[in-house]
């Protein structure tokens, strides 16, 4: 009975201890403070970084507006990180635990990590390097051993890619040793159009400077009118000749798909043409 007694006797001090509720209630409101100064500094910096990367977009001097947008993600994802880590350590000093055997031990903990993962940094280090030297950015198309893709991400640790089929490839930035970048230089379209070798060569140029006549003003994607190179090949039944346009980066396969369809309506034109001329003659001779 004394033992019960006692027991509430220590409950009910607890229970009215103005000076533990008290410091307890200032914790917990220096943790709420500091979790809210933690979230509008995070906000702050956003805003810092969306804010300096429209600056350098808008400025004369060209800067790759892909680029911008990576590396704002890559600052957001940096605050974020350190602005939680300093976040967690002042709780922590907050409950009243010793921070000085945990970063002790993180130092420790990390030195055997660093031995232990080393590919993990050499991922890392790769992707600051393939940001800060515009080796490629988000929305570039690239190709990197057997992948190639749309860049969709950047991480600090891998690559995403999105093929044109839509797979998505996540490839470690480390094993990324050789890219390449389809989207950092204008691309040339090339067409090898076979033609028949009763018509003359003359008549074919002549034919296709007329069908792609203008085609820069009505495909945005064109950036100089196409030219007619000569005959590439021939033999004996046909001859071909090339055809060749400067196009916006990567649209290489769309150009040369427009053109072909281009020549394709001229010829089908022509043909329907000379069809009729046919039949009205035969008509006239009947």
């Amino acid at each position: 009975m004394k033992d019960a007694a006692l027991w509430k006797q220590q409950i009910w001090a607890w229970l009215t201890d103005t000076g533990m509720w008290t410091g307890t209630a200032y914790t917990i409101l220096k943790i709420v403070i500091i979790i809210l100064i933690t979230r509008i500094g995070i906000r702050l910096m956003y805003r810092l970084i969306d804010r300096t990367m429209e600056q350098r977009k808008t400025r004369k001097i060209m800067f790759n507006s892909r680029r911008m947008t990576t590396i704002g993600e890559l600052l957001k994802n940096v605050i974020t990180v350190v602005f939680n880590f300093l976040l967690i350590m002042l709780v922590l000093s907050q409950l009243g635990i010793n921070l000085a055997p945990l970063i002790a031990g993180a130092g420790v903990i990390g030195l055997a990590v660093g031995f232990g993962a080393q590919s993990l940094v050499k991922d890392i280090i790769t992707g600051f390097f393939i940001i800060f030297e515009d080796q490629f950015a988000v929305g570039d198309v690239v190709e990197t051993g057997a992948y190639k893709g749309t860049v969709e991400l950047i991480g600090l640790r891998t690559t995403r890619l999105i093929g044109w089929r839509g797979e998505v490839y996540i490839i470690p930035n480390g094993m990324i040793t050789a890219v390449t970048n389809y989207s950092m230089s204008n691309s040339l379209a090339v067409v090898d159009l076979p033609v028949k070798a009763e018509r003359t060569l003359q008549e074919t140029v002549n034919m296709v400077n007329q069908a792609l006549e203008g085609i820069e003003d009505r495909n945005p994607l064109v950036i100089s009118e196409p030219e007619v190179l000569g005959v590439q090949s021939m033999s004996t039944s046909e001859y071909i000749i090339r055809i060749v346009a400067e196009c916006q980066p990567n649209t290489r396969s769309e150009v040369e798909r427009d053109i072909i369809t281009e020549v394709k309506k001229s010829v089908e034109q022509e043909e329907a043409m000379r069809q009729a001329l046919l039949e009205q003659a035969a008509s006239r001779e009947q």
